[in-house]
């Protein structure tokens, strides 16, 4: 999957991101809206990670959708 196909389809998503980085709260994952960018900075601020960790984290995930 892309990241493109991802953000159609955000709402799908959401409670598997949940899952995955279960420190996300809904108001987290409700202003990510499919935004990369804002999804890896919200994981670095909730587990005070590097940025490439959150993006390999983030690109790990969507590889296995």
């Amino acid at each position: 999957m892309t990241w493109e196909e991802l953000t159609g389809r955000w709402e799908q998503f959401t409670g598997n991101i949940k899952t995955q980085w279960g420190r996300l709260t809904d108001d987290d994952v409700a202003q990510v809206e499919g935004r990369r960018d804002q999804l890896v900075g919200k994981i670095r601020e909730r587990y005070a990670i590097a940025q490439e960790e959150a993006e390999r984290q983030v690109d790990e995930w969507l590889d296995r959708l």
